[in-house]
């Protein structure tokens, strides 16, 4: 497979970095020399200096003999230049373009035909937006993703003290909880290393406990695992931008009291006429007087998503110091995101690792419908569908041989959802949700699409 990917920056850097080390055939195009020098020292990718939107550019890039062209620059513009020119050079190309700004993203049926068309156009921030009110949903989570339109869901959760799985073997789980609720442990963390478990395995104080349920026994689920957490209700939102502006429109109803502070008085104005339960106030989101007379240590979250995330971080931990129940903060660098939690912060979310959680599952091979990273990068989590050729049809799941750290947690036959036993067979058209280790993923990847054998 040969992806060309214009921007050098964080995106394209780290959607390179996944590929290359995966052995696809990369090339990556940046203006910035500098931006391109870390590329070519870190990676084994082609590098190439010049603009994405340039013609020249893009057929030394080798553009007609490539499977996958994604824009991934930090303007729009660039991008949906590159993404048109591509088209035009090979119109069958899968084209993603990075695009933010309001005025392209709610005219994007313009984008689905003819010289214009682009597979799929990746907004962060909206992903972003939609990564907090599932953690919103889940107060005691620590990572939530949904898959099989929304029926399956991942949750990862620290567990309590008190909770009766704690010493639990993993063939003991249901038995535990009850034979009624369908759920599977794809994941513990422990000691901050992710392990993909065998049955056998027993879950321990302190792991971070990666449940895969149904979404309409999630809460039952949680319930009685000795998890579940009071509802988030008052929210305080620090940063008026695009993504703080968005999620303040989403919680712009009677479930919640929303607070939201910006330093931009003219920003505030056009919210506060924007919004209608929702109260913006003019101020920082660090000023300690402030956040007093908010009475901040009576929220139940405060979500901090300006552009500059040291303002992020430092607002979260005053709030939580404060007394807040629970902290959200946005992080763009990827060297930052390791240290969030042990400060004290209960969530992060990244708008460039949602950008790439949204690349992944076009690059994978097979018919693959989504694709998400699991704590970082260490593992995902693909949804497939079951081709007929594939090597993991037609026999039961014990004897498919899956490499060590990978587990199929769940599939969709028809409209039914069926946690498997090692007796299972597949059947091809069976959408399935895998989870693996990162570096297994090639293997994975064969196994969806072939009958090679996984080892």
């Amino acid at each position: 497979m040969r992806v060309i990917i214009v921007g050098a920056g964080e995106v394209g850097f780290n959607v390179a970095r996944r590929l290359s080390g995966e052995n696809k055939d990369v090339v990556v195009i940046d203006m910035n020399p500098k931006a391109l020098s870390k590329v070519s020292d870190s990676l084994d990718v082609q590098t190439i200096q010049g603009s994405g939107s340039s013609p020249e550019i893009l057929e030394e890039a080798g553009v007609r003999e490539a499977d996958i062209f994604l824009a991934v620059t930090d303007k729009d513009e660039i991008n949906l230049i590159a993404t048109f020119l591509a088209n035009k050079l090979k119109p069958g190309i899968i084209k993603l373009a990075r695009i933010r700004n309001e005025d392209y993203t709610k005219y994007s049926d313009m984008f689905s035909e003819g010289d214009l068309r682009i597979d799929t156009i990746i907004n962060p921030d909206e992903e972003v937006v939609e990564s907090i009110l599932r953690v919103m949903s889940v107060p005691g989570s620590v990572e939530i993703n949904d898959f099989v339109g929304g029926k399956v869901r991942l949750i990862g959760v620290k567990l309590p003290d008190d909770s009766p799985l704690e010493g639990v073997q993993l063939m003991k789980v249901r038995e535990q909880l009850g034979e009624d609720i369908d759920v599977v442990i794809a994941a513990l963390v422990r000691d901050d290393e992710l392990i993909i478990p065998g049955g056998l395995d027993t879950i321990e104080k302190g792991d971070i406990v990666y449940f895969t349920c149904m979404r309409d026994q999630q809460d039952e689920l949680l319930q009685r695992a000795g998890i579940l957490s009071d509802p988030i209700r008052k929210v305080l939102i620090v940063g008026g931008g695009n993504v703080g502006s968005l999620l303040a429109r989403a919680l712009d109803n009677k479930k919640y009291h929303t607070r939201l502070i910006d330093n931009n008085a003219d920003r505030c104005a056009d919210l506060s006429e924007a919004l209608d339960r929702v109260i913006v106030l003019n101020g920082d989101g660090t000023d300690q007087d402030l956040l007093n007379e908010e009475n901040v240590g009576e929220l139940d979250m405060v979500i901090s998503v300006t552009g500059d995330e040291e303002m992020n971080i430092l607002s979260c931990l005053l709030a939580k110091n404060l007394g807040a129940r629970k902290t959200i903060t946005r992080i763009n660098k990827f060297a930052y995101i390791p240290l969030i939690q042990p400060i004290g912060i209960d969530h992060l979310v990244c708008p460039r690792l949602s950008a790439i959680n949204s690349i992944l599952h076009f690059v994978r091979q097979g018919k693959v419908i989504s694709a998400v990273s699991i704590k970082g990068e260490e593992a995902e989590a693909l949804e497939a569908i079951a081709q007929e050729q594939s090597d993991i049809v037609g026999k039961p799941i014990m004897e498919l041989n899956l490499p060590k750290g990978t587990l199929i947690l769940c599939f969709q036959r028809g409209d039914d959802v069926i946690i498997p036993t090692g007796l299972t067979v597949i059947e091809p058209n069976d959408r399935l949700l895998i989870i693996s280790t990162h570096k297994n993923i090639p293997k994975i990847e064969k196994a969806l699409t072939t009958k090679l054998e996984l080892y």
